[in-house]
């Protein structure tokens, strides 16, 4: 066993009870934090805050779209451990794939309400509860799909690039306490993206230029460093986390 020396700061996590979400958890508990994680299914989290560590994690179950579900998350954190230096912005949804002439409008507000909205209303919840008077930094997970065109998942794609957005307005609001940025990750290996590489993996990762798929922990470390010292002066930038392959765009 290692023991960890405590950074003496917090971060509320969404969406983190498995995949991305999960691997930022990990990767802010390294270097010491202590952490808020938020999913929809209790059980699932439970088990998270087991595996990663209920000595210094807490979950709050609910839905990421759901304003009481945020208010309640936040002040649980402020409870817990009396501040919340950092928000990482990951709960996200993608239920449906096919052409954007036959997208259902109301999949569509289903995938900006919890994709978009919730990470505003997370970001108003954490400024108010703690980063208006002591600063921070929020980290939204968008993703390469909300930089460029992203056929058979539109709607995901146009919340992603509302998400980049969001960290801009958010980014310029809230300077100079709370720095704001954006991840755009490609394809991550997680149950989420599974539907895209499934049955394929090799041939999906012989598109990349770094020759593999991404993996949780490849995001987890962005995230650390886009809420560390290191980053004090970024702030409203997209890192997009791609494994090389939007060096490929154009190519034929």
């Amino acid at each position: 066993m290692t023991t960890v020396e405590l950074s003496g700061k917090v971060a509320l996590v969404t969406g983190a009870s498995r995949g991305i979400g999960y691997g930022v958890a990990q990767a802010l508990l390294a270097r010491g934090d202590r952490v808020c994680i938020t999913g929809r299914n209790e059980d699932a989290l439970k088990e998270a805050v087991e595996q990663l560590g209920a000595d210094r994690v807490i979950g709050v179950a609910g839905k990421a779209h759901d304003e009481t579900h945020q208010a309640v998350a936040v002040e649980r954190t402020m409870e817990a451990f009396g501040r919340v230096d950092f928000l990482v912005n990951n709960a996200g949804t993608n239920p449906v794939f096919g052409p954007i002439a036959d997208l259902d409008l109301n999949v569509a507000r289903k995938v900006f309400e919890t994709n978009v909205v919730s990470a505003l209303g997370f970001a108003q919840q954490t400024w108010k509860a703690w980063q208006s008077a002591n600063g921070g930094a929020i980290v939204n997970i968008a993703s390469l799909a909300g930089v460029s065109a992203s056929p058979f998942i539109g709607a995901y794609g146009m919340s992603k690039a509302a998400m980049i957005n969001l960290s801009l307005q958010l980014a310029h609001e809230f300077a100079p306490l709370v720095r704001v940025n954006s991840i755009a990750p490609a394809v991550v290996k997680t149950k989420f993206a599974q539907a895209l590489y499934e049955g394929r993996e090799a041939e999906a990762a012989a598109a990349y230029p770094l020759g593999r798929l991404g993996v949780p922990s490849d995001i987890g470390g962005a995230a650390a460093f886009l809420t560390s010292e290191q980053s004090d002066w970024i702030t409203g930038q997209t890192l997009v986390v791609d494994g090389g392959i939007f060096l490929n765009a154009g190519v034929s």
